[in-house]
């Protein structure tokens, strides 16, 4: 029987091969990718932040997409408008997302100047979680990670899969937040062993499973 070291080795050996291919040459792009978003306004950060809204249950691809197409429309169109470009555009939830964006649409102004008064990223992901409906754990570290914190895992379906393929973790029937914290601490642990950061650990795990490197 593979005992736990085992298959935490089967994980790190695969993610060492994978640092010395292309895909470690795109995983640090992406890196410095989500370092430049940092450094952009405070609508190109909420426009960020409702690509995550979208992520919500959906897939990220596709809400990249969507995007893409909505452009400054997070900014500005009438919930019942972005609702309908939503749908017509293949979201899932058109009238929750469109909701929750026109709702977020109060920090829009201010994000920048709100992010930079935390000192404390565990904080700041806190506040999100509480001030942004829409984000739970997962989208509020999903929008960090892509803004350049690299302190946060993004736990969603596909990396649990990795993670319960290699004996890691069981799988979970809802992810509590108490139980998103205690599978991030796992990833925690990987990712220091690689002498990884979890937002690129992320990235590995997720072209592990998907064969993409998104963001």
């Amino acid at each position: 029987m593979t005992d736990k070291r085992d298959a935490d080795q089967t994980l790190l050996d695969a993610i060492e091969v994978l640092k010395r291919s292309e895909v470690g040459r795109l995983v640090k792009a992406r890196i410095v990718q989500f370092g430049e978003m940092a450094k952009e306004s405070s609508t190109e950060l909420f426009k960020e932040l409702c690509f995550c809204i979208l992520c919500a249950n959906f897939a990220a691809e596709r809400s990249m997409k969507i995007q893409d197409a909505v452009g400054d429309g997070f900014l500005n169109l009438p919930e019942e408008r972005l609702a309908q470009e939503l749908r017509a555009l293949g979201h899932r939830f058109p009238n929750t997302r469109a909701q929750y964006i026109v709702e977020a649409r109060k920090h829009k102004d201010f994000l920048k100047a709100t992010i930079a008064s935390f000192n404390d990223g565990q904080a700041l992901r806190e506040w999100l979680i509480a001030n942004v409906k829409g984000l739970g754990p997962k989208e509020a570290s999903h929008f960090l990670r892509n803004i350049g914190y690299t302190e946060f895992a993004i736990v969603d379906f596909h990396i649990v899969d990795v993670l319960v393929k290699h004996g890691l973790i069981q799988k979970p029937k809802t992810i509590t937040k108490r139980r998103y914290l205690e599978i991030e601490k796992t990833l925690r642990r990987i990712a220091q062993r690689v002498n990884l950061n979890l937002a690129e650990l992320d990235l590995y795990l997720w072209y592990m499973e998907t064969g993409k490197v998104l963001k």
